[in-house]
């Protein structure tokens, strides 16, 4: 595990405690602090980083994320929950017993995902990654065809860089950010005229 991993560290200060008590969403979410926003949009984000072929998932996932971001700016510490799902818990022991079994694989992301080259997630440059982001998941929840993956993509590299401090994930996420915006406007400047080639080739 790097020196600069953070996520181990929390998962451990939420998780320990008696193995018969129990976390709830809410206690779990404001656990998680400023990283709370990052890393559920993360986690809504990550169905849509491979093809499923769901109809309309990009933006079933796509619109809870931009109720996120709305709470973000309005300076919320952590993401509001409606009662019935805040409540939602699960005995610690359970937890622990994940932890126990993923620490390989969190060791394993904290190395590859870790604060460096803070620059890009800093100041002035982390507000338009903030923007970026926004854009991405706006773009995302659309009912655009063919255009969830590339956004799908820089949202949990975005993600990823909010979470950690890592400036290479920001890179990443500006990169598809980059990528979407060109595949984007493809799409909306071509996609017309193919719907319209196929009306005539049917009628």
């Amino acid at each position: 595990m790097s020196d600069g991993g953070t996520l181990l560290p929390v998962l451990e200060r939420l998780f320990a405690g008696p193995r018969d008590s129990r976390l709830t969403l809410e206690d779990f979410f404001t656990g998680l602090e400023a990283r709370s926003y990052a890393f559920i949009i993360a986690a809504l984000s990550l169905p849509n980083c491979v093809p499923t072929g769901i109809p309309l998932l990009s933006t079933v996932t796509g619109l809870p994320m931009l109720l996120l971001v709305a709470q973000a700016a309005l300076g919320r510490p952590a993401p509001t929950l409606p009662s019935f799902l805040g409540a939602r818990a699960l005995p610690r022991g359970r937890l622990q017993d994940f932890l126990a079994r993923s620490r390989s694989h969190i060791e394993w992301l904290e190395d590859m995902v870790h604060p460096r080259r803070s620059w890009w997630v800093t100041g002035s440059r982390r507000r338009l990654l903030q923007l970026a982001l926004t854009m991405m998941i706006v773009i995302l929840a659309l009912p655009i065809p063919l255009d969830n993956l590339l956004p799908a993509w820089a949202i949990l590299f975005f993600c990823l860089s909010l979470i950690e401090g890592d400036g290479i994930m920001a890179m990443l996420g500006w990169l598809f950010t980059v990528l979407t915006a060109i595949w984007t406007a493809f799409l909306v400047i071509v996609g017309p005229w193919v719907v319209i080639g196929l009306l005539k080739s049917v009628f």
